[in-house]
């Protein structure tokens, strides 16, 4: 994926508000923890380019295993048991579960591995072949990239019909 992370933490956001109107935590920070964490597994491209140096895939460091996400996400659900304050914990699962979405997108035609640290084995259910150069033109020209797309419509859409409501609600037609 390359465009679709934010706008899918987006809708997953938007889900969320929608599922659980009386959550206790502001609209604002579930739009913002949903958008951050469905992008944030893309951190370690800091530690690729400038550390690194582009020796290994990306995909195989900490932000892009699985397990680190589950853990983040039964933290959270421990803290939902346990802290005095429940709304760290919902926005901590929020964040792990955009997190997880990320690698479940990824895993359409990138490289996850899905059961790292203990197998040093990808997976991916499409594969684009690298037709074109530079690299990334394969993608963009990959059928994958029209579900991308979608993703980024759905969310625009959805972005829209909330301003029109916010919107007839402010000039009075929400009565």
């Amino acid at each position: 994926m390359f465009i679709a992370h934010a706008p899918s933490g987006y809708l997953l956001a938007q889900a969320i508000i929608k599922k659980c109107p009386n959550i206790g935590v502001s609209t604002k920070a579930i739009l913002w923890v949903g958008i951050i964490g469905a992008i944030f597994p893309d951190i370690d491209m800091l530690y690729f380019y400038l550390i690194d140096h582009r020796q290994h895939h990306h995909h195989t460091y900490l932000t892009h295993w699985p397990i680190s996400w589950l853990v983040l996400l039964v933290l959270a659900l421990l803290l939902s048991r346990w802290a005095a304050s429940k709304n760290l914990a919902k926005l901590l699962g929020i964040f792990a579960v955009a997190g997880f979405l990320h690698l479940m997108l990824d895993t359409l035609v990138g490289d996850v591995w899905w059961f790292a640290p203990w197998v040093d084995q990808s997976y991916r259910l499409f594969t684009v072949e690298a037709l074109y150069k530079p690299w990334w033109l394969s993608f963009f020209l990959h059928w994958s990239f029209g579900v991308e797309l979608l993703i980024c419509l759905a969310a625009a859409y959805v972005y829209l019909q909330n301003r029109m409501r916010d919107f007839d609600l402010e000039q009075g037609g929400g009565r």
